[in-house]
C-alpha cells in the first residue's frame, strides 16, 4: 500500500520561509483530495490548506496571502511553500491524500509529520 514521505520542516525565524514536500511511495489511484493539516501544541489538529484534482486551491484565513499549496503529478509530489511565517505556525505539519473510485471505498492516507519550528 502506498505511504506519504513528509520532509522540509525545521528551525526558522519569524518572517523566514520553509518548503515542505509530501512524496507518494507506490500509487494512489484516483486522488480526488490532497491537503495540509497541522497540529500545535495544545491544540486540534486543523485544516490548513486543500488542493482538488482540478487545481483549486483553499486556505485557512491565518494563513492566506502567506502560504501555496502545489503538486507535481510527475514528482508524485504535494509541496506547502510557507512564506513570512509568523511564531503561531509552529506546529507538526501533516499532508494528507484521499483516493479511490468509489464514495464507499475512498482510503485515506497521512504522512509521518513534519515539524516547524518559528522562533528568533
Amino acid at each position: 500500500q502506498a505511504q506519504l514521505l513528509e520532509s522540509g520542516g525545521g528551525l526558522v525565524q519569524p518572517g523566514g520561509s520553509l518548503t515542505l514536500s509530501c512524496t507518494v511511495s507506490g500509487s494512489i489511484y484516483n486522488i480526488n483530495a490532497l491537503a495540509w493539516y497541522r497540529r500545535a501544541p495544545g491544540n486540534q489538529r486543523e485544516l490548513v490548506t486543500a488542493l482538488t484534482p482540478r487545481g483549486d486551491a483553499t486556505y485557512e484565513d491565518s494563513v492566506k496571502g502567506r502560504f501555496t499549496i502545489s503538486r507535481d503529478r510527475d514528482k508524485k509530489t504535494l509541496y506547502l511553500q510557507m512564506n513570512n511565517l509568523k511564531s503561531e505556525d509552529t506546529a507538526v505539519y501533516y499532508c494528507y491524500h484521499r483516493g479511490g473510485w468509489r464514495s464507499d471505498q475512498l482510503t485515506e492516507y497521512w504522512g509521518q509529520g513534519t515539524q516547524v519550528t518559528v522562533s528568533s
